[in-house]
């Protein structure tokens, strides 16, 4: 990095730090991309949110995927994981990230029927794997997760500084 390009960085982490986020509520097969500072609220059950971060250059964005694959040509993309996590992957680098500079958190995939936890490949250990195996596959790491389990999560991703509350449902 050049010392324009971190001086750059630092004014606009300074303007960040000051100008409030936007708000956005990402509904199941939709993702976000930005450098504008939002928090992204999403409500997880089986499904999985991707975050992914560019730390150097203050650009985050997410999905919210419900399927891990599709078959077929489909008219809603993100609603299936490996189209999901690709198109999160390009809008993060039209939006001015690098992919090797990416981090991914990863939250959902809870087992939603009663008893669902016993079947060892329900819908949401589907939509996890799919998403392991994608993310490894572009090289991006995952630095945290929460997802499994038989009870659903709230999260809030802050872009502007790849931050994420959670809530257990």
């Amino acid at each position: 990095m050049t010392a324009q390009e971190r001086d750059a960085l630092i004014e606009s982490m300074r303007a960040a730090a000051v100008a409030p986020r936007r708000s956005v509520y990402l509904h199941p097969g939709e993702m976000i991309a930005t450098a504008t500072p939002t928090a992204v609220k999403t409500i997880l059950g089986s499904c999985i949110s991707v975050c992914l971060w560019d730390c150097d250059r203050a650009i985050g964005g997410m999905n919210h995927f419900v399927m891990p694959r599709t078959a077929a040509k489909t008219p809603q993309p993100g609603r299936f994981g490996s189209l999901a996590i690709a198109g999160l992957i390009e809008s993060m680098i039209a939006q001015g990230a690098r992919a090797t500079r990416m981090q991914a958190k990863v939250f959902g995939g809870a087992s939603m029927i009663p008893g669902g936890d016993a079947r060892p490949n329900h819908i949401g250990v589907q939509n996890m794997r799919i998403a392991s195996e994608l993310l490894e596959r572009a090289g991006i790491p995952v630095i945290a997760c929460d997802v499994g389990g038989g009870r659903g999560r709230k999260i809030v991703f802050y872009t502007d500084d790849g931050s994420v509350a959670l809530w257990t449902l």
